[in-house]
């Protein structure tokens, strides 16, 4: 994986940005829940434990089915999902990468334009998936570095 900086604002001031200018209670959000080994499973429990009450001016929201590996921050504008698969993207030495505080992610765009990160080098896959309004701001990623760090170890 090659390391992108595909963000042009500092990731910090999108962050502020961010968080002076929306907050969003919604409804229950739908989110697939992962079904990872059980090693993977126990970190993303201890994630779960460690993630914010509200990340870039949303608060959290239960996502439906109710899960360890899974959490929703708004109206779905951040959905965390924890133990995915390795996406096969990954294997592309061409991905876009960034690393955000310490924690590196691959970035896929969607077909809507919004991104989606992925985790790397770590011990359980981190899939975060943001709305169209992020999409050049990776501020979310800020306030997930540290309860990954935290919770889910590097792996070599």
């Amino acid at each position: 994986m090659t390391s992108h900086r595909p963000f042009g604002l500092p990731v910090a001031a999108a962050l502020l940005l961010a968080v002076a200018g929306c907050s969003s209670t919604g409804p229950t959000v739908s989110v697939p829940v992962p079904r990872p080994p059980a090693a993977e499973a126990a970190f993303c429990r201890a994630l779960h434990e460690e993630l914010p009450r509200s990340l870039s001016g949303f608060d959290r929201n239960d996502a439906e089915p109710e899960s360890d590996l899974t959490a929703a921050w708004g109206d779905g504008a951040i959905v965390l999902r924890c133990g995915v698969p390795r996406p096969e993207k990954m294997t592309d030495p061409q991905a876009d990468a960034v690393e955000v505080n310490g924690v590196n992610w691959m970035l896929e765009v969607r077909d809507s334009g919004a991104p989606r990160f992925t985790s790397t080098y770590r011990k359980a896959y981190i899939e975060v998936t943001l709305d169209e309004r992020f999409m050049h701001d990776s501020g979310p990623l800020i306030g997930l570095a540290e309860p990954v760090l935290e919770t889910v170890p590097e792996s070599l």
